[in-house]
Formats: C-alpha cells, sequence, structure tokens
C-alpha cells in the first residue's frame, strides 16, 4: 500500500447517466443482473456471482483506488438505477497507460448509456488520472463492444492473436482499440474521420508494369524469392499512388527509365498461399530495348530479366499472372479501354 492520500473517488455525471464509487450496498442490485454475455466475454466461470463473491470485488475495488489508485472501479447508474460498471486499470510496466473495460447489464444495453459511460471514464482518466493513453482489448466476435469503444473515440489500432482463453480454454484473438489524450475531440468531423478510418479493412495494393519489345514478347523477371517469374512491379507504399509506385519499382529493381503509356488492367486478387486478398494495377510502360540490355539488377530480389513470348509466359508465371498477361495483350492489340479482371480473369456477372 502508498502512503501518498488519494482524492476521495468523484461521481461523474452526463445526463442520465451517473458514475460513482461502489458501494457494499450495491452487491444485490449488481450481481443478479449478471447475464450470459457479460460471463463470456469476461470469461467468468458462472453467469451470477454469489452475494460473497460480488462483496468481495467491490472491497477489492475499495481497496485498489486507495492504493494509489491503480485500478479506479465506477457504478454506472442511469435514473438512479444501478446499470452496469466501467474501470479503468493502470498498465503495469507501462508509462502513464490505462487498460478500460466496461459492462452494462440487459435492461440497459442499446440505447447509448455504455457509449456515455465510457467517454466520462475517458475524460477522467485524462483529467483526473493523468493518463496519456486508454486502451481497450475486446474480441473480434463482441461487436458491440468494438462499435461503442469507436463511438467513445477509441481507434481501431490492430489485432492481437491469442491473447487469453476463454471459457473452454480455446485461445483467442482481441481487438486492440485506443485513445491518446491529444487526440482530437469526441464528436468532431476530424475524430469520426479517424476513427472510421482506422476500423476499415486493410487491402493490399500492388502496381505492374507490362513491357513489350518489337517481338511482342514481354519483360519478366526471374526472382530470388519464388520460383514463378513475374511482371517488374510491387507493393505500392501507403499513401503512394500505384502510378508512381510502378515507375518507382522499376527504377529500384531495374535501374531503367520508364515512361507510362495507359492504365490496362485493374484486377482484384484473392487470398492465396496466406496473402490476403489485393487489388492490382497493370500499366503500359515503355522502356527502350538498349535500356533494358543495360538492366542494373536488384540482386536481393531478382535473378535475371528475360523476354517471354506467350509460351514462355504461360510455362513459367503462375497460372493468375499468365492470365493477366494474356488479357492485357489482348486489349492492347485490340485499342480496347482499360478492363477490369478478378483473379486474372474477366468476371462472370
Amino acid at each position: 500500500m502508498t502512503s501518498e492520500p488519494v482524492p476521495p473517488q468523484p461521481t461523474l455525471v452526463d445526463g442520465a447517466v451517473t458514475l460513482r464509487p461502489w458501494r457494499a450496498d450495491d452487491a444485490e442490485a449488481a450481481r443478479l443482473q449478471h447475464d450470459e454475455e457479460i460471463a463470456r466475454w469476461f470469461r467468468f466461470p458462472g453467469v451470477t456471482p454469489s452475494a460473497e463473491q460480488q462483496g468481495a470485488a467491490i472491497e477489492r475495488w475499495q481497496r485498489d483506488y486507495a492504493d494509489g489508485r491503480r485500478v479506479v472501479s465506477f457504478v454506472v447508474e442511469v435514473d438512479g438505477r444501478v446499470a452496469g460498471s466501467v474501470e479503468v486499470r493502470r498498465t503495469v510496466g507501462r508509462d502513464a497507460t490505462g487498460h478500460l473495460s466496461w459492462a452494462l447489464f440487459p435492461d440497459f444495453r442499446g440505447r447509448g448509456h455504455a457509449v456515455t459511460a465510457v467517454r466520462l471514464l475517458v475524460d477522467y482518466a485524462f483529467g483526473d488520472l493523468g493518463l496519456a493513453r486508454v486502451e481497450a482489448y475486446v474480441d473480434p466476435d463482441n461487436r458491440r463492444s468494438v462499435r461503442l469503444a469507436t463511438r467513445a473515440g477509441l481507434r481501431r489500432e490492430g489485432e492481437l492473436r491469442g491473447y487469453e482463453s476463454d471459457r473452454e480454454g480455446v485461445r483467442r484473438d482481441a481487438v486492440l482499440l485506443a485513445r491518446l489524450a491529444d487526440d482530437p475531440e469526441v464528436g468532431t468531423g476530424e475524430m469520426f474521420r479517424a476513427a472510421l478510418n482506422a476500423g476499415l479493412p486493410r487491402k493490399r495494393t500492388i502496381s505492374q508494369g507490362l513491357v513489350r519489345n518489337q517481338r511482342g514478347e514481354v519483360l519478366l523477371c526471374e526472382l530470388t524469392y519464388k520460383r514463378y517469374w513475374d511482371l517488374p512491379g510491387g507493393v505500392v507504399d501507403p499513401d503512394e499512388s500505384p502510378a508512381h509506385a510502378v515507375l518507382r519499382e522499376v527504377g529500384e529493381e531495374l535501374q531503367v527509365p520508364a515512361r507510362l503509356r495507359r492504365l490496362v488492367v485493374v484486377s482484384w486478387l484473392p487470398p492465396w498461399q496466406g496473402w490476403d486478398d489485393a487489388m492490382l494495377y497493370l500499366f503500359e510502360l515503355s522502356v527502350a530495348e538498349d535500356e533494358v540490355a543495360r538492366a542494373t539488377l536488384e540482386p536481393r530480389e531478382i535473378r535475371a530479366i528475360h523476354w517471354a513470348d506467350a509460351e514462355t509466359v504461360r510455362a513459367r508465371c503462375a497460372p493468375y499472372t499468365a492470365r493477366l498477361i494474356e488479357h492485357a495483350t489482348q486489349l492492347l492489340d485490340a485499342g480496347a479501354p482499360t478492363a477490369y479482371l478478378e483473379d486474372g480473369e474477366p468476371p462472370t456477372w
């Protein structure tokens, strides 16, 4: 126990929602409102705690508050009724960081009370406790709580594999959501966009170049890290355009000047061999044959480059790459506009 005195635990109010310290006489009202949902997400062995268990928990929360406010737990009241609880726990070994948790009882869910309660708790953590960062770890299947955290101003930062065991002993992942003390104010357009953007799917973007010689052969790279030959290009960096990316990749991999001619194909690639799905942009590039002959290869990635006819493309490339090249060359020869493909094929819809 620390000898440093702590201030009395405050009562926080926003409309119909009040956060206040736990009292011994809250035990019965709280424990009888526990349900299967709370037991599931908090990994409790049973649904309804005994009076002794609930009373012991309240005593523990009171001791933890007195012990330098290392854990601060509030009763959530709605219109004077015990409606749930919220908690912030200082993270051991992490400077000025707190771990948030919350639970609302069944009769009070779905009406925005939990969002209000978590916002009050976050403001208290930053203001009174002086924390710089608060975090929540939520089971991916608990979509209600993921949405709640986002509405309360936390941003989705990632997913932690095998974070903890469920009641059956199965390791479960957790979504990490967090808010910083200097994040934009909740309710502003800036905060809405930041929180929404953080939770959107992340899709890989690939940009490749189609270079042909006077015989119609296609320039392919023999790679050091996979058996299939491939088109020059690579993954688009964050905040980089696909057009810029293909020129950058060709410059880095081959050390030759290239000029964009046109966008030939946009193709969606399904998940493949451990890779997530991706969008591929295929550009026609103009590169002089004598420049290709003088190319300086990036040795960590490219073993050699080759001019390949249609038969060689089919023999040396992955099937989806061969399909992509076949459709792209047909489009160019026909003077057709940019096409959309899926896995290197025209969609069937």
